[in-house]
């Protein structure tokens, strides 16, 4: 049965897991290309997840922020489907118990919704946790999108090869949940790929597939990516043909190889050592690819 004073509603009691991993992603805070929900989606897939507990609507979402959506059929107002936060658990295919942290970014009530996860990921019994995100970065379509994290853990993240920066900025509920998890002695990371900044309003599923590299790197937890990076290529040579026909685009993006191998060769950190201010603008270019997108696909 539910704790009357929990602010969730379980669907079945909370099970015996073993050692099981938390993969999150909620909405509302930077997802570029929405390729952290594109992971978030795979991992879904893959496990065969079920709804375990719901989140308090009433008390963590705006619903004037987030309105329901009203199914009106012939005038017939069928029901109300109301936007939730929700834990969910499956099993990967190697067996792995897995739990998914989904839906909105709470609007309200941080502190408890953040002490009540690291709650429940202690009773759980979880092993690790990883959030997902993507941002929009002057890096080239013709390279792997690389990945950057930010945990609590200076021992966790001695371990992973993923980019460090350092910045003051505004935090996602992620960041505040890295800490309650952390505090509660489970390692807790998020992972951010980098998305060409020409790309950031279109889907980009190499980024996906790139997060879910990142979840094996961390957690040995494999998600079948074949579809993403099928994807991928089909998408790279649709930009390919277009970049090609227009000179200033094709000087762009040779200009972010060269920025790109220079780091790699050097093994050198970017750490925001440049920025899209330092190129031409990737607005007119993302335009174009959009159109012609469409055009493709009409």
């Amino acid at each position: 049965m539910s704790d009357p004073a929990a602010p969730y509603t379980l669907h079945e009691p909370l099970p015996k897991l073993t050692s099981p991993v938390l993969v999150a992603m909620l909405t509302g805070w930077i997802d570029a290309s929405t390729a952290a929900a594109g992971a978030l989606a795979a991992v879904a897939a893959a496990c065969d997840i079920r709804p375990l507990l719901t989140f308090d609507g009433d008390l963590f979402i705006d619903y004037r922020a987030r309105r329901p959506t009203m199914e009106l059929r012939e005038g017939v107002n069928e029901r109300i489907v109301w936007p939730s936060i929700e834990l969910q658990v499956g099993r990967a295919p190697d067996g792995t118990d897995v739990l998914v942290l989904t839906g909105p970014e709470p609007d309200s009530a941080w502190h408890t919704f953040a002490a009540t996860v690291g709650n429940l990921v202690q009773q759980l019994g979880v092993r690790t946790a990883v959030f997902f995100g993507a941002y929009p970065f002057a890096t080239p379509h013709t390279r792997p999108s690389r990945l950057s994290c930010s945990t609590p853990s200076t021992d966790l993240i001695a371990t992973v090869p993923f980019l460090r920066n350092s910045v003051d900025v505004p935090a996602g509920v992620s960041a505040v949940l890295e800490h309650s998890i952390y505090d509660v002695g489970v390692p807790a990371i998020c992972i951010w790929a980098q998305v060409p900044h020409y790309l950031g309003t279109m889907g980009y599923p190499a980024a996906s597939a790139a997060l879910l590299d990142g979840l094996r790197t961390i957690t040995g937890l494999e998600i079948e990516a074949t579809a993403l990076r099928s994807e991928s290529v089909l998408q790279r040579e649709r930009i390919d043909q277009l970049i090609v026909a227009n000179p200033e685009h094709q000087g762009m993006v040779n200009q972010l190889e060269a920025i790109y191998d220079a780091d790699i060769q050097s093994l050198t950190l970017p750490n925001a050592a440049f920025s899209t201010d330092d190129l031409p603008s990737g607005d007119e270019l993302a335009a174009e690819l959009e159109q012609y997108l469409r055009d493709q696909d009409e």
